[in-house]
């Protein structure tokens, strides 16, 4: 008889281990060990704190290496604001998320008292000749980067009668500047900001 009640507990036990193992199956789904491929909500999570880690890892260094990186990314920087800045739409729109506070304000008042007079700029970038750092310095948890630029544009500004008020739609013009970006590098965030333009 207490045979009989062992063998019963012993079935007992393997119908309940048979009920989780399925449930878990259901929730967890089956993995083989062959698929090779993550969710593409997990990869996208990876590929995240891979990019963050990066580049925390680049700002701490901020070395030969680092800094040729950094350009790559200022040189983009540079002609997208320039775009933004001259485009005929009278807006700062694709460049605000690579400026700070006080520049967007400053951009942003141009662009207002240049659309109040009926104005617009038209303009064609041709590319940046050169974009070198000047100087970098951390204070705190934040890193300065001064930049020079020098590179090629064509742009006029035109009244509302399309009437040139400045500049030449038909002449290559050489644009030099100086501008300062920065970086929190405690953030998560990997975006430098336009801090300061020198000229």
């Amino acid at each position: 008889m207490n045979y009989s009640f062992e063998y019963i507990d012993i079935i007992l036990l393997a119908m309940i281990a048979g009920f989780i193992f399925l449930r878990l199956r259901g929730i967890l789904g089956k993995r083989t060990g062959f698929e090779g491929k993550s969710p593409a909500q997990f990869k996208e999570v990876i590929k995240s704190i891979n990019n963050i880690e990066k580049s925390k890892k680049v700002i701490e260094k901020f070395d030969d290496e680092a800094q040729k990186e950094f350009l790559r990314g200022a040189k983009v920087a540079y002609e997208t604001i320039i775009t933004d800045f001259s485009d005929n739409d009278n807006k700062i729109t694709t460049s605000k998320p690579l400026l700070n506070k006080e520049i967007y304000n400053q951009f942003n008042d141009a662009l207002k008292e240049r659309s109040a007079k009926g104005y617009y700029a038209e303009i064609t970038f041709i590319g940046v000749n050169l974009a070198e750092i000047k100087e970098h310095k951390k204070t705190g948890n934040i890193l300065n980067v001064t930049v020079n630029f020098i590179a090629e544009v064509i742009t006029c500004i035109r009244d509302k009668d399309k009437k040139i008020i400045s500049g030449d739609p038909a002449k290559i013009k050489k644009i030099y500047d100086t501008w300062v970006f920065s970086r929190d590098t405690t953030s998560q965030n990997p975006n430098w900001l336009l801090v300061n333009t020198l000229t």
